[in-house]
């Protein structure tokens, strides 16, 4: 959720002078979140087991934090498998997202697992529901630096500092961005940027329009710590740089002040302190293009947080499909299907979102 500047001020106002109902702005709701926060990013034991692995695979990205995936341990690997039940019909009808959340999360597993000593293969087996399994045989064991990022990466909703990455610093993130069979575009000349900002801001224009979007995107909203806490999913307010409030409050001040126009300047002003965009482009529009499409996105991301640099994403022109026919021909990629546009810059540390309980996402298939 994006909300400009004068509205950011008038809602935190707002919250924070209704003392008697205030639970957003008190501190024992963000002393469990920081509590959640510490227990679900912390390294991995000297000793680790499979859950392990698995908390540091639900620490990929994901689309609204909806934590679409499941884990079966039943067998010597490990499988990933969709969750059904966290789609987001309306802004993903396809299910692209979820499954390339999948590939996120197999990425960070496969990793995890070569950190100690296990194989990591992955495995896509695109003729059913896109299972993915990750073989767990004993290897050589390599902790690679990508590795070390999982429990730091975080997606960075807010305006950055608007400085350059210097030359070595893009050539590590294309290096890390180019896998998979996946095309990774790098844009940073800025009127190219500009291009692409104005189909972001077409697509996100026809996304608000609709109220079932909109409708859709407040449920993932959790507009203060205790909500946050107690879902453990989600899109916390705070992880924006905007304000917490009890949630009647949010949901009110929500309904009041979030619009196009606000969002639209809050886009342009993220895309025009940001050091670059990249736009992920997979060899195939299919499941397997899909989550190899998250598996190249997930190391983009680490390599950039191991370079000290945030990111996020504004999908809202590979997500609308009009959008996404303009943005293949400022490309010059024909029919090849656009997974993602990330933009990455400099800007400051956010809280990082939580992630449910181990417990809560394994199955025994």
């Amino acid at each position: 959720m994006e909300i400009n500047q004068s509205r950011r001020r008038f809602i935190a106002t707002m919250a924070c002078t209704s003392s008697m109902y205030l639970t957003g702005c008190t501190g024992a709701g963000e002393d469990r979140y920081n509590e959640i926060n510490t227990q679900i990013r912390s390294p991995l034991p000297v000793s680790p087991d499979t859950l392990d692995l698995v908390r540091h695979a639900t620490l990929a990205a994901n689309g609204h934090n909806t934590q679409p995936w499941l884990f079966d341990v039943s067998r010597s690997n490990i499988d990933i498998l969709p969750d059904f039940t966290r789609r987001t019909p309306i802004v993903d009808p396809d299910d692209h997202h979820l499954y390339a959340s999948l590939g996120c999360a197999a990425e960070n597993l496969s990793l995890a697992s070569r950190a100690i000593g296990r194989s990591g293969e992955v495995a896509i087996d695109a003729s059913g529901d896109g299972r993915i399994e990750v073989d767990q045989s004993p290897t050589t064991q390599y902790v690679s630096s990508l590795f070390g990022a999982i429990t730091s990466r975080q997606v960075s909703r807010i305006a950055y500092e608007g400085r350059s990455a210097p030359l070595d610093t893009l050539t590590r993130l294309q290096f890390a961005s180019n896998s998979y069979g996946v095309d990774a575009y790098m844009i940073t000349d800025k009127a190219q940027m500009e291009k692409i900002l104005e189909l972001v801001i077409g697509g996100n224009s026809k996304q608000l329009d609709d109220p079932a979007f909109v409708s859709e995107l407040k449920h993932w909203i959790r507009f203060n710590a205790e909500s946050a806490s107690t879902t453990r999913d989600g899109l916390y307010t705070a992880c924006s740089g905007n304000p917490t409030s009890p949630d009647f409050i949010g949901s009110t001040m929500f309904n009041l002040f979030f619009s196009k126009d606000s969002a639209n300047d809050d886009y342009a002003a993220q895309i025009r302190t940001s050091s670059g965009l990249f736009v992920f482009v997979a060899d195939t529009d299919s499941l397997e293009g899909w989550i190899n499409a998250g598996r190249a996105y997930e190391r983009f991301a680490l390599q950039a947080t191991v370079d000290g640099l945030k990111h996020s994403f504004v999908n809202q022109t590979v997500e609308v499909v009009e959008q996404r026919a303009r943005l293949q021909s400022l490309l010059g990629i024909g029919s090849d299907r656009p997974n993602f546009v990330v933009r990455f810059g400099y800007g400051p540390e956010l809280p990082k979102s939580l992630r449910r309980s181990v417990d809560d996402v394994i199955v025994n298939s």
